[in-house]
């Protein structure tokens, strides 16, 4: 049994100002007041162009970043597979809609999966699908409006970019996680993540979908794509999260009228989330997994169905992951005893990672519980090192 609780070996690539810094981070974000003036004066910052980057890269962006650029995490994810812990990077500047930025995010991501096909600590690289194509095209085709004689263009041009993505992966043998987005985009995306799938998941699982298991349809969706897998002879990737938009997906369905897509209480999504884990553990002759979450409790569900399905701990089917600088004793006591997990790694230019920064601040203040595991567990190596000091 993988003992969670050890944080000697959690926070072992941690010194002591290291996690000095990480408790008073974490013990800001544990003050609502203090993480809503600050989210106020950032984004006051961002629209006049105060320098920020002095206040913010030794601190929070230090915390949950690797770097500016590829080259510069690279020692993050040298220092982490010293442990066993391997790394995803994740280019986690905020989309724009015009042409040039959605071909520049492109070409970023095509870098992903070429560095990731030399370096044999980054096993996937991951993409968010909404930065490639305009949001109304994809709302509009998701809902299956007919579509403007440019709308379709657009479309096409979504449907090649990530084509493109695909067959570079498959070039290179790069698993590719194609991140989910909110539900009024998702039914195109899906689509589109099949046919990759029908394409490049012939030998084995090259395209990811997500499924983020807080929507009350993705248990049915799921025995319906592997059931299509199995029938037409693919392999089905997946990865699994709780869900990232659950306020704003609540507040459209009220607005527009239609049933929320969200399912209506935590156990529910717990429920769905530990039974998809497990039918995928059954049908893993098919499926490949990432198990993406901070829950103990799922992390731990998945680790006794591999001992009872007798699939040995470094399967490279299965893997674990978590957003780096965050539940360190979920990653790092998984990868000591023989585990696949690899760590979420975002990256980019200070100002433009500050959307993605925010949103950690506020949902690490919204989960109270994980900002206190937090900050609990690190008190507790804290006195540790002192005592045996």
């Amino acid at each position: 049994m993988v003992n969670i609780e050890n944080t000697k070996i959690a926070f072992q690539s941690k010194s002591n100002k290291d996690l000095r810094q990480a408790h008073f981070l974490f013990n800001t974000l544990a003050r609502p007041a203090v993480v809503k003036t600050g989210k106020i004066f950032l984004n006051i910052a961002l629209q006049t162009n105060l320098p920020i980057k002095w206040a913010v890269k030794p601190t929070v962006y230090k915390h949950f970043c690797g770097g500016e650029t590829i080259e510069e995490c690279n020692p993050v994810v040298q220092k982490m597979a010293r442990y066993r812990v391997e790394s995803i990077l994740d280019y986690s500047v905020e989309g724009k809609e015009n042409r040039q930025d959605i071909e520049a995010a492109l070409k970023e991501t095509l870098r992903t999966i070429n560095n990731a096909a030399t370096n044999e600590h980054i096993p996937f690289a991951v993409f968010k699908p909404t930065a490639f194509a305009k949001s109304i095209v994809l709302e509009r085709a998701s809902a299956g409006e007919d579509l403007t004689d440019e709308e379709k263009t657009e479309l096409n041009l979504f449907r090649e970019r990530i084509n493109t993505l695909c067959h570079s992966a498959y070039q290179k043998q790069v698993p590719l996680l194609i991140d989910a987005e909110e539900a009024c985009y998702q039914n195109i995306i899906d689509i589109v993540v099949r046919d990759n799938m029908r394409r490049y998941n012939k030998e084995k699982a090259i395209v990811f979908n997500t499924l983020q298991m807080y929507r009350w349809d993705r248990m049915d969706f799921l025995r319906k794509e592997v059931d299509a897998a199995r029938k037409e002879g693919y392999f089905f990737g997946v990865k699994f999260v709780r869900g990232a938009y659950m306020e704003r997906e609540r507040e459209r369905a009220k607005r527009l009228g239609y049933p929320s897509p969200i399912q209506p209480d935590k156990e529910s999504t717990d429920r769905d989330y530990n039974a998809a884990l497990r039918f995928s553990v059954e049908n893993i002759d098919r499926v490949a997994i990432f198990n993406g979450t901070h829950n103990e409790t799922s992390s731990l569900y998945l680790v006794d169905l591999m001992n009872k399905y007798n699939i040995p701990k470094d399967d490279e089917r299965v893997y674990f992951s978590q957003l780096y600088g965050m539940s360190d004793h979920v990653s790092f006591n998984l990868a000591h005893n023989g585990y696949r997990v690899a760590k979420y790694l975002p990256y980019g230019p200070v100002r433009n990672v500050m959307p993605y920064l925010i949103r950690r601040a506020e949902e690490n203040t919204a989960v109270a519980g994980q900002t206190n595991r937090e900050l609990e567990l690190i008190k507790r190596e804290l006195k540790r090192r002192k005592t045996k000091a």
